[in-house]
């Protein structure tokens, strides 16, 4: 990070110290309130489609808009991050997050919804970023990737908030409504943010070290020259997609249309889906520190990512308890994001760490977008029976993502690591 030198980073923070505890709860909930946001269109897609008389192209687009807006702000944020510091970034952030769902639960054609999705992305850009750049200031190198965990774990409850409950929600008090009240949710947690939140842990002020713009830009080149940066940017393009495809997008209508699934059925089925990546998360956060490696439980997770597509491609209709694993399976090996964000910031200066990170959330955001508006196109290409989607066209669907998950694979496998807890 450029706001503090190497030295001035502590080492010593008591994660179960109560100021401690305050900072990572608070910065958690901000996350629920971006991974619901997220994730929130699966649910209601069929809700919208009949109100609205959207199609499936513009259902991918108005998910997919999100992830493109939130993958340019990556960029400009990590060089923000470094200038100007976590909270700043965090405050100016929820305040276009508040107007993003007013502007949503208002709008009443497509593009007032897409143009609220799209503020919704640029406003809930830094809230995993700048908080796993405050932990960096606050904790020590080797715990990074369990409070990135942390981070992500209290963040998907976000997830599961958008699955089940969602669907309750929108059943007893409609989906404008209930984005109304995301929106004051959102209001609320940046008064907290604004009152219990600092860059820098009690008693430690780090070192301003200031660039010039020209400067902070060419760290930027800097970052993506890095060797083995691109192999670890790939695996996060394809792996995590997978769940944004599926519990973002069109797990919904996959549900309804192939298992007849009404709204609360298919929200209890994703629910279980975004349950099993919250407990991904706490698992993968540790786990580099548990092989000694970052390599290792990448692999392994992609490889689970995989082999659930595979089943979802080749099967066709499948058994209950089969389509549950291959749900579980996609949400919990999608956890281990925050080894991908270790692996990454592992291979460069502290100093760089606002745009390693940000740089590596544009594959995570950009390949959601990616493989939600190829897909919105893909089954916009299938005939309709009643307003349902054929099978054939989820197939389709699911064994591009494996592919794209096997490229990742491969194309990962021959990076290189650098020791853990630099």
């Amino acid at each position: 990070m450029t706001s503090g030198t190497g030295d001035a980073r502590p080492r010593g923070v008591n994660p179960l110290s109560a100021i401690a505890i305050a900072v990572v709860g608070t910065l958690g909930a901000l996350y629920i309130i971006s991974q619901f946001l997220r994730n929130s269109v699966a649910v209601i897609a069929p809700n919208l489609a009949a109100e609205i008389g959207l199609t499936p192209i513009e259902i991918g687009l108005l998910s997919s808009i999100y992830f493109f807006v939130f993958a340019a702000t990556q960029l400009p944020l990590g060089v923000a991050l470094d200038r100007f510091g976590p909270k700043l970034c965090m405050l100016v952030s929820i305040g276009f997050t508040v107007l993003g769902c007013v502007m949503f639960a208002v709008a009443h054609e497509v593009g007032g919804m897409v143009a609220a999705r799209a503020l919704l992305g640029f406003g809930t850009a830094s809230f995993l970023m700048a908080p796993v750049a405050l932990y960096a200031r606050w904790f020590p190198p080797e715990r990074f990737s369990t409070f990135a965990g942390i981070q992500l774990g209290l963040g998907s409850l976000g997830a599961i908030f958008a699955t089940a409950p969602l669907a309750y929600a929108t059943a007893s008090f409609g989906w404008r409504m209930t984005f109304l009240g995301v929106g004051v949710a959102a209001a609320v947690m940046g008064l907290l943010v604004w009152l219990i939140v600092t860059d820098d842990p009690p008693g430690v002020k780090s070192t301003s070290r200031r660039e010039t713009l020209r400067e902070s830009i060419a760290g930027i080149w800097q970052v993506i020259r890095t060797p083995s940066m691109g192999r670890v940017f790939m695996v996060q393009l394809s792996s995590y997609p997978s769940y944004i495809l599926i519990v973002g997008l069109w797990g919904g209508p996959y549900l309804t249309h192939v298992y007849g699934y009404d709204l609360k059925g298919r929200g209890d089925i994703l629910f279980v889906a975004a349950l099993a990546q919250v407990l991904g998360s706490f698992f993968w956060g540790p786990s580099d520190r548990l092989f000694g490696r970052y390599k290792l439980p990448i692999l392994i997770g992609t490889g689970m990512g995989f082999v659930s597509l595979v089943l979802l491609a080749t099967v066709g209709t499948l058994p209950i308890p089969l389509l549950l694993i291959a749900f579980v399976m996609i949400g919990f090996s999608t956890g281990m994001t925050s080894v991908v964000m270790s692996h990454g910031r592992s291979l460069v200066a502290p100093h760089l760490l606002g745009r390693t990170i940000t740089l590596l959330n544009i594959g995570t955001m950009g390949g959601g977008f990616l493989v939600q508006f190829v897909s919105g196109t893909i089954i916009n290409l299938f005939p309709t029976d009643a307003g349902a989607y054929p099978l054939e066209a989820y197939r389709l669907v699911f064994a591009l993502q494996a592919v794209l998950v096997l490229t990742g694979f491969l194309f990962y496998f021959g990076s290189r690591e650098s020791h853990l807890g630099r």
